[in-house]
């Protein structure tokens, strides 16, 4: 009987063991709001903006002054670095859009999560044995994430969330829509609130050890107002009352063990003027249109991506095209209305990690952005305040940063960084492995 009893208790402190190590293991939080300038937190005060939320990761916490992102300064390629600690062209989600010159995609994005090439920050959680939790990241239709709630959209109409429910994790929407309503497709500050709401119940009740949130609100409004603007602002404050709402939730669930971070994916220029250099391209024989505006055929295409564009060659190795679209481009940066800033040779532009497929980029200067289409002017002005994309040179351009957690040291600026750094600072917090990454942890 005593051993009996003895191999009981040996189970029971085995078991309860077990539990301990699984609650002791961290949790991390990390939330992106698309299109968030650092200056609109380390400047708070300056901009008159009521983020009281946002600004304790000031004192609280450790923060970038800056964020260096990549090229192209997108969603989808940036979104990929935070969770890779690797650049575009070695993750493989190149800009929003895929490369379709014939327009064969019909405007598809790198929606899936096949794409990416490297290990993300799921991956390496689930590979220690965590679940993880993710609503609204780019990239991840088909993520090997344990709760998934995948960015993905084809005709935006009431369809969609059919589409969405075969994509996300069996069972999850109908699940938390019987108890949160209808879960929010739009871009709106209101469709954010609810997909916090998501977030903080997904939080309640799976208890994931990772949860990954994007919040797409801050971006849409940037682009029709422009940054610094009071609707942006507004809708900033608002967006603040959500961060604060998860960082609660994640300090409940995991008391003293729970770590929130704040990413961005790029900043925001102001724009008045479109340059388009399709025209251009139609004009020179690069690009070749049959009588109802549809590419027979190209020789060479630009890729845009709001303030650059790659020019990609149908063969890169024909010299004679080469030189053509180097004097092209050439030509169209000599002049001062078109707003390039200045353009990019392959050499360059792999040396920095974009578009591996590119002979070239243009790159614009604030206020302007880089346009298509085969019809109209190569200069027109623009109903739209703001965009992004440009080289990450930028000051403007610079991503966000902010992290709280257990010993992480309150107050600390880590300075300018690089985006690649993200992914493997949060990977360490966590305890885990990402060997694949470019980047370095910033903190000890």
């Amino acid at each position: 009987m005593k051993t009996i009893a003895a191999l009981v208790a040996v189970v029971i402190l085995l078991l309860h063991g077990g539990v301990l190590a699984q609650s002791a293991r961290p949790t991390l939080v990390m939330i992106s709001i698309d299109g968030l300038r650092p200056d609109y937190v380390t400047a708070a005060d300056a901009h008159g903006l009521k983020i009281p939320n946002l600004r304790r990761f000031l004192r609280e916490g450790a923060f970038a002054d800056g964020v260096a992102g990549v090229i192209p300064t997108v969603t989808y390629p940036s979104h990929t670095t935070l969770i890779t600690g690797v650049w575009p062209a070695k993750h493989g989600i190149l800009a929003n859009t895929t490369f379709d010159p014939l327009g064969t995609n019909q405007g598809g994005w790198y929606w899936y999560a096949e794409d990416i090439k490297v290990p993300t920050l799921w991956d390496a959680a689930r590979q220690a044995g965590m679940t993880t939790a993710s609503i609204q990241w780019p990239a991840s239709v088909g993520a090997r994430v344990t709760w998934n709630i995948p960015e993905v959209w084809r005709a935006n109409t009431d369809e969609d969330a059919k589409l969405l429910r075969a994509l996300a994790t069996a069972g999850l929407l109908p699940e938390l829509e019987q108890e949160l309503g209808p879960y929010p497709r739009g871009q709106e500050i209101e469709d954010d609130e609810r997909r916090g709401t998501y977030a903080t119940r997904l939080l309640e009740k799976k208890r994931p050890q990772l949860l990954t949130l994007h919040l797409l609100a801050l971006d849409h409004v940037e682009h029709e107002t422009g940054p610094l603007s009071r609707e942006s602002f507004a809708v900033l404050e608002r967006q603040d009352t959500v961060v604060g709402k998860l960082r609660d939730a994640a300090d409940r669930i995991a008391p003293g063990n729970a770590y929130v971070a704040i990413v961005s994916d790029h900043g925001f220029v102001k724009i008045e003027t479109r340059f388009n250099p399709f025209p251009a391209f139609r004009d020179a024989g690069l690009i070749t249109l049959n009588g109802r505006g549809a590419v027979t055929d190209w020789k060479a295409m630009p890729w845009t991506a709001g303030g650059s564009a790659a020019i990609v060659l149908k063969d890169p190795a024909d010299r004679a095209t080469l030189a053509e679209v180097r004097a092209l481009l050439d030509k169209l940066a000599a002049d001062p209305a078109n707003g390039i800033d200045r353009v990019l040779d392959a050499d360059a532009l792999h040396a920095r990690g974009g578009f591996p497929i590119g002979s070239f980029l243009i790159g614009s200067k604030p206020g302007w952005f880089v346009g298509s289409g085969y019809t109209g002017g190569v200069i027109t002005k623009t109903n739209r305040s703001g965009t992004h994309g440009h080289l990450p040179d930028l000051p403007e351009l610079r991503a966000a940063f902010f992290v709280v957690g257990p010993r992480v040291p309150a107050g600390r600026s880590l300075g300018l960084v690089d985006m690649r750094d993200i992914a493997p600072t949060l990977a360490h917090r966590l305890g885990l492995s990402l060997p694949s990454a470019d980047g370095k942890p910033l903190l000890p």
